[in-house]
This record gives structure tokens, C-alpha cells and sequence, in this order.
């Protein structure tokens, strides 16, 4: 067992304790390891009937993964350790997604990149008024992983692709709204819920009891933004929801109704923005939401998203993002290629398409081959 994982059973709840707050619960290759033990110990478990995850501290639930431990594989040429790392913590998202027992994971604070992969396949997943929901890959030159483009692809609209390519970070009704979570409870009404569910009373469902302390988070940014983000981001390319962004700003095009002066900003922004992020980052990642709207299961688009990190992790831009955003801090990554005209147009179906490294679950691969 990790120190950084806490486990432990009573009136039939196992709980999951993230507990790492020095480093808002990253995850580390350890804590993959432990996490995974402990659902495989449980499964079977005749004492617990349902799981409950959350993180240690008042501000996160997990942060993501370790990116500080994958820059140290990458740079020192670990690609093997580096490829452990992604192949089990794909594995253990999709079992959480499978497990026989509720699985209920409490997305209090921030709860980013590998924090989504451990509570957004969970069977409930609550919010609270401190709740920060992102995927933020793109801002160290990466692209979603965790099962993130399977979300993705299936929030209403072109929310999954503006949320995907900017990084958006979105507040518990935003979260919500985008099916990355399913409850809103105060954060000061957590251990009320906690109790309940130890002195749950047959037959109450864990969501029967959850639906007891939700509340309405408000109306959803997110939501109010939809017709002008489907607009902008319904562009086949990335050059092409810039411009459109451009467009509906200035008042130009909208495709939506007369923009006012916050929505003007806003799309103005996300366009600023998106010229800051890696050209290649960007091209991969509006594939690869797009391709995952067609795929039939979370495996199959965690199987495309385990080939886009094999050939991502050898590349100047991950490498560059994770040293100006967390290493170094300087917050001024130089990219390469450096503009989206620089990337070949083929560069992201191919990203997506081969298979550099022995798929994660073989047997699947070779079914749908045959």
C-alpha cells in the first residue's frame, strides 16, 4: 500500500483516500498501483457493497497525474516506465467504469486530467461549490487521456471540443451540464453525506441517498455559451474555429444571434488563447474528440488515446509544456512546429492510427481486427 493511498472498510462502504494534499493528490505511479490492489481486493469482497473515493485536504480531489514523474521518465529516456505508468492507469479507469459495486467518487476542489480518469467513469459523481473539473492537456503540448475524449466527445454539442482544445475548467453546474459529474452537494454537507451512507437503510441506493443532500448549483456558463461555441468549433480545423472565433467577436459572423459584450469577450479570449497552445497539441486533440463521438466503448477510446501518448511522449512539445508550466515555470513554452500551418494535415490521423506499442488490452484489438 502507497502512503499516499488510504483504504479502509466500515458498515459495508470501502473508502478511497487520496493522500497526497502537498501535491493536490497527484498521482503517482505508486498510487496507481495501490489504488488498483485495492479495487481488485474489493471486488470480491463480501464486507463492502459499494466504494467511495475522495482526497485528502480542502483543495482537490486529484490534480491529475504526476507530470513531474512522467517529465523524469520521458527526459531520461524511461519510455517503458513511462508506458507502465499510462497502461495501468488506463487499465484501472476502466475498471472503475466495470466494477461490480457502486462506485461513488466525491470531486471536491480541483479534479483534473487523471483525477477525471479515477471519478468521471465512476457510477456517481458529485460536485461541490469548490469543485475545479478540467481537462488542461493541451497547455503542457499534450492531449486528453483517462478516458477524457470518450467525456469529451459525448458533452452536448462542441462543448467537449472547446473544453478539450482550451482547456476549459468548468464549476459544478458546468460539470454537470457536460456529463462529467451527476450531483451537486455543499461541500459542508459531505460528512452528513458520508454518514448516510454507513447507516444507509435497505433498500436505499447509494444514488437514492446522494439525490437526499443534492441541491441546484446555479445556472451553468457553460450552457449560456453553446450557441456560439457550436458555431466556432464546429470548424474542421483548428485554424478554422480560430477564425470563427475571430469572426463572432468582432461581429463579423456569429451563426448564432447577435453576440453580446461578454460573449464577444469570451470568444475572444478562448481565441487568444488557443494561438498560445502547441500547434500539435491542438491538431491531435480535435481528432481525437471527433474520432471518439464514433467509438462503441471507453476501451476503444482509451486504446486510441494509449497510441497518441506513445508517440507524444517522445516528442519536443510534452516535454516543452511540462518544463515551462511545472518545471521551470516560466509559463513560455517554444513550440515545434510553431504555428498550425506547421503541422502537416495527416500528422493527426497518423498520431491516432498507429500502433507504435502493444495495445493495453491485446484481445480487443485482435477481435476487432478479425
Amino acid at each position: 500500500m502507497s502512503e499516499h493511498i488510504s483504504a479502509s472498510t466500515a458498515d459495508g462502504v470501502g473508502r478511497i483516500t487520496l493522500e497526497r494534499p502537498q501535491a493536490l493528490n497527484a498521482l503517482s505511479y505508486e498510487m496507481i498501483r495501490a489504488l488498483t490492489a485495492v479495487f481488485d481486493a474489493w471486488r470480491h469482497d463480501p464486507e463492502v457493497s459499494m466504494v467511495v473515493m475522495d482526497g485528502a485536504g480542502e483543495r482537490g480531489f486529484c490534480a491529475g497525474g504526476d507530470v513531474r514523474e512522467l517529465y523524469g521518465y520521458t527526459t531520461a529516456g524511461h519510455v517503458a516506465e513511462a508506458l507502465r505508468f499510462f497502461r495501468d492507469e488506463y487499465r484501472l479507469n476502466s475498471a472503475i467504469a466495470h466494477y461490480p459495486k457502486p462506485v461513488v467518487a466525491i470531486m471536491d476542489g480541483i479534479t483534473m486530467g487523471g483525477g477525471i480518469g479515477l471519478a468521471g467513469h465512476a457510477r456517481i459523481r458529485i460536485v461541490t461549490e469548490r469543485s475545479r473539473v478540467a481537462m488542461p492537456e493541451t497547455r503542457i503540448g499534450f492531449t486528453p487521456d483517462v478516458g477524457g475524449t470518450w467525456l469529451l466527445g459525448r458533452a452536448p454539442g462542441e462543448l467537449g471540443t472547446h473544453l478539450a482544445l482550451n482547456s476549459r475548467t468548468m464549476d459544478a453546474a458546468d460539470a454537470i451540464h457536460a456529463g462529467f459529474a451527476d450531483a451537486f452537494v455543499p461541500s459542508e454537507r459531505i460528512p452528513h453525506l458520508l454518514q448516510a451512507f454507513a447507516e444507509r437503510a435497505d433498500p436505499g441506493t447509494p444514488w437514492e441517498i446522494v439525490m437526499l443532500f443534492d441541491e441546484t448549483p446555479g445556472p451553468s456558463a457553460l450552457a449560456a455559451a453553446r450557441p456560439w461555441v457550436d458555431a466556432c468549433y464546429s470548424a474542421p480545423t483548428v485554424s478554422g474555429v480560430i477564425e470563427r472565433l475571430r469572426a463572432f467577436a468582432e461581429g463579423r459572423a456569429d451563426g448564432s444571434g447577435r453576440a453580446d459584450a461578454a460573449a464577444s469577450a469570451y470568444a475572444a479570449a478562448a481565441a487568444d488563447e488557443l494561438e498560445t497552445l502547441s500547434p500539435t497539441a491542438l491538431s491531435v486533440t480535435l481528432e481525437a474528440v471527433r474520432r471518439a463521438r464514433s467509438m462503441s466503448s471507453l476501451e476503444e477510446a482509451l486504446e486510441q488515446e494509449f497510441r497518441a501518448v506513445s508517440w507524444f511522449i517522445g516528442e519536443h512539445d510534452l516535454h516543452e509544456g511540462i518544463r515551462a508550466q511545472v518545471i521551470d515555470k516560466d509559463r513560455n513554452p517554444r513550440w515545434d512546429p510553431p504555428t498550425l500551418d506547421d503541422v502537416p494535415p495527416t500528422l493527426p490521423t497518423r498520431v491516432l492510427s498507429e500502433q507504435r506499442h502493444d495495445p493495453i488490452w491485446p484481445e480487443r484489438e485482435a477481435t476487432a481486427r478479425s
